[in-house]
């Protein structure tokens, strides 16, 4: 599954972020398919740069915004901020857990 969410850079306790597109299964910072954009929380208002015709594109690809994401990306009026999905999975047995 293909993701957007931010990738923490700046130096140390001075974060910035960017958005980008990565596999769910790579590490945070680690590899990405490509950079959307960025978010600085420590400016007053809040820096929020997005590329939205990339952005847009990547929605209806089927790429899912993390929760973080997706609120900033509906402050600028790219998506709607709606119920997230939450992937069900299954519960675990207690037959299982006995060792």
């Amino acid at each position: 599954m293909v993701r957007i969410r931010l990738r923490r850079i700046g130096a140390k306790k001075q974060p910035t972020y960017r958005f980008v597109v990565s596999d769910a299964r790579a590490p945070r910072d680690g590899r990405f398919i490509e950079i959307l954009g960025h978010y600085n929380p420590r400016t007053e208002p809040r820096t929020v740069v997005v590329d939205e015709g990339r952005a847009k594109e990547w929605l209806a690809k089927g790429a899912q915004p993390s929760e973080t994401v997706r609120r900033l990306f509906a402050e600028k009026g790219i998506m709607e901020r709606g119920p997230i999905p939450t992937t069900k999975r299954r519960p675990k047995s207690a037959e299982g857990n006995a060792s």
